[in-house]
């Protein structure tokens, strides 16, 4: 069983220590996140990979544009040959920006989330080898994450995971057509990739942000998505005090499309006139898009909802908002 390591250097950027500054809590956050956020992989999250049918990531183009992916694959896709290490035997379909960002030494955020138990683990890391078939991962940063606003499905196969990416219609925008706003506001989840530079290289990152259907609200090619209460680590929130630009992911697991966007984001605190009408909202943040990725039926499983998660349901909507 691996112990718990005190690092010597802070684990937390410029940006997530403004965050926790700006409640009070850095020196608490700063002697928590030096004990659990690890350069390795505990025993338990080596399990927990290898046990999940899909892994989310998040990667940066080379104009600085962020976006956030989804690989898949039959449990065990996901290996590791050491506590240092993680081993991804899928590729992204071609037309997925990830596709282009797999370079040695490129920096990657990894999010483990099990559908069906809430559970959730980070990780972020940097390419070690890539081949035709497999990624092999640097560990740099790992720890776990709370479950809350998770809500659970039941996963299922219906194809073999890889064998999409010839029958896959894409499509490329630059403007939400009124079949994506519909995706975005029945979405009970979304994924959030984003990254700051600092002084010990760039630092990338994908979260889970969920909520009840319709959490996101659309404004034209805005989007508002208000933020609850979670781990107080701020690492997407800290990333966009750093970095103003998201990507993100929305997806259909009764369609398998996946939506993926990319834009400009502020950071909304709590007394914003925007936000502070939402229950449960401490802050928000509102995405800008920029430009936008559909692939049709890109997703080899169907997922089914089976339960919100009680977080989720004590949180407000937008329609109680407006009234």
């Amino acid at each position: 069983m691996n112990a718990p390591l005190q690092t010597e250097h802070s684990p937390f950027h410029r940006g997530e220590r403004e965050m926790q500054s700006r409640i009070g809590k850095q020196d608490r956050m700063e002697k928590i996140g030096r004990t659990v956020i690890r350069p390795f992989m505990p025993d338990q999250h080596r399990d927990f990979f290898a046990q999940l049918p899909f892994v989310f990531l998040g990667s940066v183009d080379q104009d600085g544009w962020p976006w956030a992916s989804i690989l898949s694959g039959r449990p065990g896709f996901l290996s590791s040959p050491n506590d240092r290490q993680l081993r991804v035997q899928a590729r992204p379909h071609p037309n997925d920006p990830l596709a282009d960002a797999l370079v040695h030494n490129t920096p990657l955020g990894l999010l483990g989330l099990e559908l069906s138990t809430r559970r959730r683990n980070r990780l972020n890391a940097t390419i070690g080898e890539v081949s035709e078939t497999d990624i092999l991962l640097d560990v740099t940063q790992s720890f776990g994450n709370c479950p809350k606003y998770i809500q659970t499905h039941v996963v299922d196969f219906i194809r073999e995971p890889g064998s999409e990416a010839k029958r896959s219609k894409i499509e490329r925008f630059n403007e939400l057509a009124i079949a994506a706003r519909d995706m975005i506001t029945s979405a009970n989840a979304l994924y959030v990739a984003s990254y700051a530079d600092t002084d010990q290289g760039r630092s990338v990152d994908v979260s889970h942000r969920g909520g009840r259907s319709g959490f996101v609200k659309v404004q034209g090619n805005s989007l508002l998505v208000p933020d609850f209460q979670g781990n107080n680590f701020f690492n997407t929130l800290g990333n966009f005090l750093v970095t103003q630009r998201a990507g993100l992911l929305f997806p259909d697991y009764q369609t398998g499309d996946v939506l993926m966007l990319t834009g400009t984001v502020n950071v909304l605190q709590e007394q914003h006139p925007d936000i502070a009408v939402f229950e449960g909202a401490q802050r928000g943040w509102r995405f800008e898009l920029v430009s936008g990725i559909r692939i049709h039926d890109a997703l080899p499983f169907r997922a089914e909802l089976t339960e919100y998660s009680p977080n989720s349901l004590s949180t407000g909507s937008w329609s109680t908002a407006a009234r």
